[in-house]
């Protein structure tokens, strides 16, 4: 327990100002201060003073010298009970809000000072206090007097006084450490009081929680059972900073305990679990001095206490505080006792545990319904009506809730459903069901204005055709409904006294519980409601709304055409409206207000307001049966001048008239006596011969001596035997007469049978039979010659009677009668034109045995007309008609019985119903009957096949292995195998095949099917020669109907992964086609592939692709065959640096194609291949540049340009250019050599002479060889 200061609400005094009492309210509304100035202080739950009012003296001119002792809110936080020590109780009335007036409205003067006061919560009206002379009083507020519950024996002080925590005792601690107990009457057991212990000092300090506790000045706490013995002790003497206790306080559950002493309070806790006392803190406060008062908050949440110097400190408690769904505040005040706080209003409601169970988990459902979990109870409530119930529970912890319902929570826990009845702790009531649906239960508990506190019902279903409706209260079931569809929709009137269901097939039902009356309303409905608090029913049938005023005629109903659907029923302000959506629009038809208001009144029992109501109202169907229930009700409550203006109303003459005359009765009767003329005895006669109660009212009428009053209303209802059994009942002389009157009377009126009844007890049998005969009763007449005898007649007589039988057409009396006369043959006849057949054969076993086959043959054959094929089987067997008594058994389905005739027949004549009777135990599942009887009609192929249908294979095989030929059994199981392959059960059929070893019939049927994965299940097992062939020729079909994956599976199964590569590669599936590479071929293989998928690709893309795969050169030298320079770049900058001169010269050859020589040049730089760069510049005759990156780059290569450009001027004929570039390069023998090649020997020898003089002499002499040869001298000079 956690205490945190919040404020001080009244601050301290420079001096001694004792707070002598503290007392908070049982609403948590408001919290009483007082202290030695006797002035009483009111704040309000946040401690904000909000009143104040000075206490007076028992002496109204008195002086102010006493003491307020302590105070006591009652327990409907409506009064304050102060106790003063000048021998006065006071109890002002202080209203329950601020503001309302103020006044003392009781007073208990004492002959002794009071010394405490307490008011237990379950006793009201009466006020507990103590006095100094060591009584303890009770002040009875009803009679303003007090009382002595019980006294000290030495008359020792009181010098503490607490109740129990549930408000049913008290106890009170006395100046020599005694400490007594009081219980007061609880209507079990009377009040009783008695000395619970005896502690070890004076209890100044006392408290009655989950255990009792006192201290005093030993410093010692000590906890107390309810029985006075110690259960432990705190023992804090050897403190030296800790003095005398002065005060406890129990926190609301009991659990927690404060105990003030000087400048300090204790704080104990109860240990659930371990079950015990345990310190849980200590609270000091510097200053403070001696703690005077406590008072907890009822709700737990404050704990306000007060000092010797005036100060009252208000802390807040609780052992932990979390929010739920940001939208409550949970405040554990204690372990069993929870704060449930709405954050957007600030509305509050105490959760507690009743038992005292440690509350572990809290949910709200819909913002206002609360669960709480204990151990062993669960707790709900409404935040609404704050209702909360707590039951013993022992769930799963699967419950599911429901609150449709806003009287009742509904649990739905393992098919039960429990009711609890919010401010109840109980379960209201359970019951078993599968249907949880809102629209299949409904829950009525006293609803309505004026409803019965015991009218508690629920209507709910068994299963979805049967309704059962339960009284709640005591547990019998009031009506089971059992329908014929499928029930959706149920719900009862408010009142319970009617049940709406509807069924799937949209029927509307209307069930009186009163009547156990089923009503078919209608034959459509597609909405239906109860009107909010009537008993009006309103419902659409198609576009027809259909209004029910009167629910006890549902004959009577009002029909509105409208367009659309109904929405809702709309009731407020004086109207109700039924709200129809017509697409676009929504439109409100109103009903009669005065029909519904008429339920109200009738509900009210205000008779003369439904009149009123009714009064200008034309007669219609609805008002008609409006009158037609107030008449009965008004009947019912003795409202007899209602009755008769109702039946006016209806135009029932008679009853208007009968009731007139009752009322003109009763009040004749009320002038005369005085008294309630309804409990005159000839009203209430009258009135139950208008109810047709002739009993009752003959009794009445008897009871009071009116005999001839008696006789006269049973002649005037023509009941003349009731009025002659009165008559002889009372020894009237008149009952002769009556008699006679009787009689004539029936002659007069045709009523021969009752006259003949007359005749017959007067012992006049002739007369009764002439009666009897004479009103079309011969049997009658039979009856009386057969109780007299025949032999009383004569012949003509008897004759006449037979033959008024047999006109009659009363062929069984005429039998008897025969009998009787021994007239056997015209008995049998008669018997047999009757169909009395057991008599004509039990006369026939007497008179005449040959004919007893006969008559069971014909016997059996009516039996049949009737249906009654059953009784027919034993006639036709008795008679010896086998085939008629099988057919008969046969069709009334007595099949043992039918088998145990055909086993008796020749085989021919039994194939046939041997046949019949397998069918039957075939469509009954008694497979083993079945084929035992398609064996015996010579069908052992059904037997197999209806085996097989039902999948029983090892059955079906032996059928047919015991009875069938092979031949006969492969034919029939590959028929049927053929059957089921066409039906698509193909299981079922491979199983067929199978068991006559076609193999290939079921291999090449999931061919046909394309089931190839049961197909190679099947070859695999019965053709492993065909496997790899099998797999190939699946996997081709598979990759020509484009199902690459399955034909992927097949041709790795024939191990041929490179046609599974190809495929994928042909369909350019590459990454498949690598993944199968790689798989099975290695790494090189995937190489392979994805080379290939990059030059599918081309580009810069198939360079990408190959670096993807780890092929960074290929992807280089790819990227540079396909012209993707900057990408070979980059690939060869990121991963293979010693190959960037090789990109450059790839580059720079590609930029020469192109024509950018000046890039190329660059590139060639870069490649460090200059002298490429030269020959492209020589290539394309630009010796300026050729020779500026020879130069620059290479200048080993100068030479080789200008040797180049010499060349070419050689080819231009331009010698002296040529010769110039020889020159320049150093190498004159070129020169030369090309002089002498163009026979320009002069200018060959100036060159030589000029730069190379060793050959000048070799260059005469083949200058003198070319001439000496016949060559010329050769061209001119250069």
């Amino acid at each position: 327990m956690q205490l945190r200061h919040l404020k001080a609400i009244l601050p301290p005094t420079e001096g001694i100002s004792k707070v002598t009492s503290l007392s908070w309210s049982s609403n948590n509304k408001r919290l009483a201060v007082v202290t030695t100035d006797r002035i009483v202080h009111l704040f309000d739950e946040n401690g904000d003073r909000k009143d104040k009012f000075s206490t007076k003296p028992a002496d109204p001119g008195g002086p102010k010298t006493y003491v307020v002792r302590g105070m006591a809110f009652s327990p409907d936080s409506s009064k304050l009970a102060i106790g003063q020590s000048d021998n006065i109780v006071f109890v002002y009335k202080l209203g329950t809000e601020w503001g309302d007036k103020k006044s003392i409205c009781n007073k208990f003067h004492q002959s002794s000072a009071i010394t405490c006061v307490a008011w237990p919560t379950q006793q009201p009206h009466e006020i507990v206090f103590g006095l100094a002379e060591g009584k303890v009083k009770v002040g009875q507020l009803r009679s303003n007097k007090p009382a002595t519950l019980y006294a000290h024996p030495e008359g020792s002080y009181v010098v503490s006084l607490t109740c129990s925590p549930d408000g049913r005792a008290i106890l009170s601690g006395h100046l020599d450490g005694t400490i007594y107990r009081f219980y007061f009457d609880d209507g079990v057991v009377g009040p009783s009081h008695s000395k619970l212990g005896h502690h070890v000092c004076v209890p100044y300090a006392l408290a009655w929680g989950e255990s009792i506790v006192a201290a005093g000045n030993d410093c010692k706490v000590v906890f107390y059972d309810s029985d006075g013995g110690v259960l432990q002790h705190f023992d804090y003497s050897g403190d030296e900073n800790v003095r005398e206790f002065t005060c406890a306080e129990f926190n609301p559950s009991g659990e927690t305990v404060v105990v003030g002493s000087f400048n300090r309070y204790y704080v104990f806790s109860y240990n659930l679990h371990r079950q015990l006392w345990e310190e849980s803190g200590v609270k000091i406060i510097d200053n403070m001095y001696t703690v005077t008062a406590f008072s907890w908050k009822p709700d737990g949440s404050r704990l306000a206490c007060g000092s010797l110097c005036g100060t009252v400190d208000l802390y807040d408690a609780c052992i932990r505080r979390h929010r739920y769904k940001g939208k409550f505040e949970f405040t554990y005040v204690s372990n069993s006792q929870v704060i449930v706080k709405r954050l957007s209003s600030g509305t509050r409601i105490v959760l507690k545990s009743h038992f005292g169970y440690e509350i572990t988990k809290i949910n709200i459902y819909e913002d206002q319904y609360l669960i709480a979990h204990t151990p062993e109870t669960l707790l709900m409530g409404d935040l609404e009506s704050c209702k909360l119930s707590e039951v013993p529970w022992s769930g799963s912890g699967n419950e599911r809730f429901f609150f449709d319902n806003v009287q009742v929570c509904m649990i739905y826990n393992a098919g039960e459903l429990s009711l609890v009845e919010y401010g109840r702790n109980e379960v209201l009531g359970t019951c078993r069901t599968e249907h949880m649906s809102p629209f299949l239960i409904s829950v009525r508990l006293n609803e309505g204005r004026h409803a019965q506190e015991d009218n508690k019902k629920i209507a709910y279903l068994i299963d979805v055709q049967t309704i059962r409706i339960l009284d709640l209260n005591t547990h019998i079931t009031i009506a089971t409904i059992n329908h014929e569809s499928r029930i959706d929709w149920l719900e009862l009137n408010t009142r319970g006294s009617h049940l709406l269901f509807r069924d799937k097939k949209r029927q509307l039902h209307l069930f009186n519980l009163a009547k156990q009356e089923r009503t078919t309303m209608l034959h459509y409905c597609s909405y239906v409601q109860w009107v909010p608090q009537s008993d009006v029913v309103v419902a659409q049938n198609r576009s027809n709304l259909c209004v029910w005023y009167s629910i006890d005629n549902p004959e009577r109903v009002t029909v509105f055409p409208i367009k659309g659907e109904v929405e809702d029923i709309e009731r407020s302000k004086g109207r109700t409206e039924v709200v129809v959506d017509e697409g676009i629009n929504t439109v409100s038809y109103a009903l009669d207000e005065s029909l519904i208001e008429f339920g109200t009144a009738v509900e009210d029992r205000d008779y003369e307001h439904a009149v009123d109501i009714l009064e200008p109202l034309e007669v219609t169907p609805e008002t008609e049966a409006l009158w037609q229930q107030l008449s009965t009700l008004a009947l019912q409550d003795q409202k007899l001048s209602i009755a008769e203006r109702c039946y006016a109303a209806l135009g029932d003459v008679a009853k208007a008239r009968f009731l007139h005359k009752v009322n003109k009765l009763s009040d004749q009767a009320a002038t005369e006596t005085g008294a309630d003329g309804t409990e005159h005895y000839m009203v209430r006669a009258k009135l139950e011969m208008l109810n047709k109660h002739y009993k009752s009212a003959e009794g009445i009428l008897l009871e009071n001596g009116k005999v001839q009053d008696a006789i006269n209303m049973y002649t005037e209802m023509h009941q003349w035997e009731e009025a002659v059994n009165v008559a002889d009942l009372k020894n009237v002389p008149e009952a002769e007469n009556l008699r006679r009157t009787h009689y004539q009377w029936l002659i007069e009126t045709g009523q021969e049978e009752q006259a003949g009844a007359v005749k017959e007890k007067e012992g006049d049998f002739v007369g009764a039979i002439s009666l009897y005969l004479k009103g079309g009763l011969p049997g009658r007449a039979a009856q009386v010659v057969g109780r007299v005898g025949p032999h009383t007649f004569d012949t003509g007589l008897l004759d006449t009677i037979a033959t008024s039988l047999t006109k009659a057409a009363m062929h069984v009396r005429a039998g008897e009668y025969f009998e009787r006369l021994s007239r056997y043959e015209e008995a049998r006849d008669a018997y047999r034109r009757g169909n009395a057949y057991r008599r004509a054969v039990d006369l026939c076993r007497r008179e005449f045995p040959s004919e007893v086959v006969q008559l069971e043959e014909e016997w059996g054959d009516w039996l049949v007309h009737q249906k009654q094929l059953d009784a027919a089987v034993n006639h036709f067997v008795e008679a010896g008609q086998s085939i008629k008594a099988i057919e008969a058994a046969i069709e009334c389905r007595q099949w043992q019985k039918a088998a145990a005739i055909v086993e008796a027949q020749d085989p021919v004549t039994a194939a046939p119903f041997f046949k019949r009777i397998a069918r039957h135990y075939e469509q009954a599942r008694a497979y083993e009957e079945a084929e035992r009887h398609y064996v015996r009609a010579g069908m052992p192929g059904d037997a197999v096949e209806m085996y097989c249908r039902v999948d029983k294979w090892e059955h079906a095989h032996r059928v047919a292995v015991t009875y069938m030929t092979d031949q006969e059994a492969a034919i029939l199981y590959t028929k049927r195998a053929r059957e089921l392959e066409a039906a698509g059960k193909f299981k079922e059929a491979e199983k067929m095949y199978l068991t006559v070893k076609e193999h290939d019939l079921a291999i090449n049927m999931y061919k046909k099917n394309r089931m190839y994965d049961q197909m190679i299940r099947l070859v695999s097992t019965f053709r492993k020669d065909l496997l790899t062939e099998t797999h190939l020729h699946l996997a081709q079909q598979l990759e020509s109907d484009a199902n690459f994956k399955e034909a992927e599976k097949h041709y790795l199964e024939a191990k041929d992964w490179k046609s599974v590569v190809q495929m994928y590669r042909a369909n350019e599936l590459w990454d498949d086609a690598i993944r199968i590479a790689r798989m099975h071929g290695g790494t090189n293989a995937s190489k392979q592939v994805a080379y290939a998928w990059a030059v599918s690709l081309g580009g810069e893309a198939g360079a990408q692709l190959l670096s993807k795969f780890g092929l960074v050169e290929q992807a280089i030298d790819y990227a540079m065959e396909s012209g993707a320079f900057m990408h070979a770049f980059e690939l060869t900058r990121a991963s293979m640096k010693n190959k960037l001169p090789e990109v450059h010269l790839k580059y720079a050859m590609y930029l020469e194609d192109e024509g950018r020589f000046k890039e190329a040049e660059e590139e060639f730089i870069k490649a460090d291949k200059p002298k490429e760069g030269i020959d492209m510049y020589i290539h394309q005759q630009d010796w300026a540049s050729a020779m500026r990156v020879a130069e620059q780059y290479d200048p080993s290569s100068v030479a080789d340009v200008q040797m180049a450009q010499a060349r070419l001027y050689i080819e231009r004929k331009e010698h002296l250019k040529a010769e110039q570039m020889f020159i320049k390069a150093k190498r004159p023998e070129f020169a030369i050599k090309m002089y002498k090649d163009a026979r320009m020997w002069e200018d060959a020898i100036r060159v030589a002479e000029d730069y190379l003089p060793s050959k000048v002499q070799e260059i005469h002499l083949e200058l003198a060889a070319s001439m000496a040869g016949g060559g010329g001298f050769g061209g001119q000079t250069a």
